[in-house]
């Protein structure tokens, strides 16, 4: 009976398992798309303030700014994965090396060519003035963003 029960709880505790491991990721995945909506908000503030967006400029830069980041991040998220993988593989050929170097500076390439088509529909948007500053808009976020994360991880570290 005793033999019974155990394999009862083992077969509960395995089908339970992935269901856990499942809310867990997407718990993870939630916190993850929340941290990113923030930063995202944040980020429009910044560019407004700093390039002095107006509320017309607003409604129709950031629809494209963010279609924009989303496609460069896929393609530099799928060029990271496949490094990564390479990096981790103990038996990679020359060949694999060779590959996953291209794609990591094909990545570039093309995210500079969808930015530069990109640049093109916010010439419809931005006066020639806040086009000019994008680039160095999009710097100081991100030294500031920078700034502001190395200060957390100094403060945690001396708590």
């Amino acid at each position: 009976m005793s033999h019974r029960f155990l394999i009862y709880i083992t077969l509960l505790f395995a089908a339970l398992l992935p269901q856990a491991a499942g809310a867990q990721l997407k718990t993870a995945e939630n916190l993850r798309e929340k941290w990113f909506s923030e930063i995202r908000q944040v980020k429009r503030n910044y560019f407004v303030k700093e390039l002095d967006l107006s509320r017309e400029q607003q409604n129709k830069f950031f629809p494209l700014y963010e279609e924009m980041e989303d496609r460069t991040f896929r393609i530099d998220d799928e060029a990271r994965q496949m490094g990564q993988r390479i990096a981790e593989a103990k038996d990679a050929t020359d060949t694999e090396y060779e590959k996953a170097a291209e794609a990591l500076y094909d990545a570039d390439v093309q995210t500079s060519q969808i930015r530069r088509e990109y640049m093109d529909k916010f010439k419809t948007i931005l006066t020639s003035r806040q086009l000019f500053e994008l680039k160095n808009v999009e710097r100081k976020f991100s030294r500031e963003m920078m700034r502001q994360h190395n200060r957390l991880r100094s403060e945690k570290k001396r708590n």
